[in-house]
């Protein structure tokens, strides 16, 4: 059995598709008698994100931070996130002379251009830089590895696909919803990056479902009063919800994957979204739903072509078990 230490500053409350797949990946490897250390922000002192405060900042003591990692002893140690604690992880195993791998979960770059006015051309330098060092970096899609390789990076790169947990994400009898249908869903975090306004805009028949929050959520609500937000879900109460929808439509252009995709698909819903990488990936077959840059056709295409059962059948294939045998084959020892 192996230990490992995983370095992450996305966590806890946070919600979101990095913390759902790190968690979830830390379970399975206990559960399958491996000692796992998770190094995560909850155990330190933090500050809110200036331009997003739902996201905080942690700032460790560096030496409370090195002496945890040495006293797990780990075999492997893999840097999941760019943020405090990883880059800390990370400055230790080079000090250490220690192999470590990384994954790539997030666009910064597009993300802190559209926040904060940071061109894109300075993030991904730090991002190279960062990832430079690793032993492997982990990606999930094989779009988003031709992209980061087109851009410079130079890592092995990794295959990392994600997981559902197909107890609570499964095709159930079609609930009332109780609203105009069609119903169209979305999940995720309420924030503009991720285009919900392009969801929101739509000129289609039936309801708009919003399943999440975020810092854009109460303009939202005034701007499009039409639209029913429901705040956070979790568990078999959002995958009632996935039941209870017509289509699942995922308005972002920034995603590495979408977990939610996957979620969507497993409960039997078509998806209708962007060409972007994660969708391209994933909504390979007109029966799953359909992509297209004008995202108002892409819904009406996928309402008419999606098979609730060949989504059911897509979504089944991704499981956390298979996903956490990719990550621990991805691992290297620390020493060679």
């Amino acid at each position: 059995m192996a230990r490992v230490l995983i370095a992450t500053d996305a966590w806890h409350p946070q919600v979101s598709g990095v913390v759902r797949t790190l968690d979830t990946t830390a379970r399975v490897l206990r559960g399958w008698g491996h000692a796992v250390e998770v190094v995560e922000p909850t155990a330190y002192p933090s500050v809110p994100t200036p331009f997003y405060p739902e996201i905080p900042v942690c700032y460790p003591r560096p030496g409370r931070v090195y002496e945890r990692v040495a006293r797990f002893r780990p075999d492997h140690v893999h840097v999941s996130t760019e943020g405090v604690l990883g880059l800390l992880v990370r400055r230790f195993c080079r000090r250490m002379r220690w192999r470590f791998t990384t994954s790539y979960h997030t666009r910064f770059p597009e993300y802190l251009k559209r926040l904060a006015w940071v061109p894109e051309g300075i993030t991904y330098r730090f991002l190279r830089w960062f990832h430079g060092a690793s032993a492997g970096m982990m990606v999930a899609t094989p779009s988003l590895e031709r992209e980061l390789i087109g851009r410079g990076f130079r890592p092995p790169v990794r295959r990392w696909s994600r997981g559902v947990d197909l107890d609570v994400f499964h095709p159930r009898p079609r609930a009332d919803a109780g609203r105009p249908r069609p119903v169209l869903l979305y999940v995720g975090r309420v924030s503009h990056e991720k285009g919900i306004d392009d969801f929101l805009r739509l000129k289609t028949a039936g309801t708009k479902l919003v399943v999440g929050d975020g810092p854009a959520r109460a303009s939202l609500e005034k701007q499009y009063p039409e639209a029913v937000f429901l705040g956070y879900r979790k568990g078999q109460a959002l995958g009632e919800v996935y039941a209870a929808a017509d289509l699942f439509v995922f308005p972002s252009r920034t995603d590495t994957f979408g977990v939610v995709l996957i979620e969507a698909l497993a409960s039997g819903l078509p998806v209708a979204a962007y060409p972007v990488t994660g969708p391209i990936d994933i909504v390979a077959d007109p029966k799953l739903g359909a992509l297209d840059d004008d995202l108002g056709a892409a819904v009406g295409r996928a309402l008419a072509t999606g098979d609730r059962a060949a989504c059911a059948a897509a979504g089944a294939g991704y499981t956390w078990e298979n996903c956490t045998r990719q990550f621990l084959a991805n691992l290297v020892p620390v020493r060679c």
